[in-house]
């Protein structure tokens, strides 16, 4: 495989995600959430989660999990409560207008991933999906790139 075009499929995928987080964030705006907010809230109307949890399903860092928790308690759409198993951390909760909003979510996701696959097989979707969860786990597993 040659550096152009492990480089030219690298950017292209980037490119995938940026339109995508793009997308879903112009449909949830009218809601007054973005992609991550949503994300986060549908996480939370499942079960309690802490902020460490969340993160790694989120896939932010501390310093991003605390902002994101900030702006959707601005927004009255969670609560923090502590931890009654562990005093050194608090459990995410919605309020009563964060699972109002959540039955409104999920169709968002769904509408854009539905734009995303327009025209692919299921079959094309699996194996696409396989490959991305390859190179994922090629990710996870690289602990450092080897220089040239």
């Amino acid at each position: 495989m040659t550096p152009a075009l492990i480089l030219g499929a690298g950017s292209l995928l980037h490119q995938v995600a940026r339109d995508l987080a793009t997308a879903m964030d112009r449909q949830l705006a009218p809601l007054g959430v973005t992609a991550q907010q949503a994300a986060l809230l549908l996480h939370a109307s499942r079960q309690q989660y802490s902020p460490s949890q969340l993160m790694s399903l989120l896939g932010t860092d501390t310093a991003g999990m605390t902002k994101l928790a900030d702006r959707l308690e601005a927004k009255h759409l969670i609560e923090r409560h502590p931890n009654p198993q562990d005093r050194r951390s608090v459990l995410i909760t919605l309020t009563p207008d964060g699972q109002a909003l959540v039955p409104r979510l999920a169709p968002v996701f769904g509408r854009v991933t539905r734009q995303l696959f327009t025209g692919f097989s299921p079959s094309e979707v699996s194996a696409l999906t396989t490959t991305l969860e390859r190179m994922r786990g090629n990710l996870a597993t690289t602990a450092t790139i080897p220089p040239n």
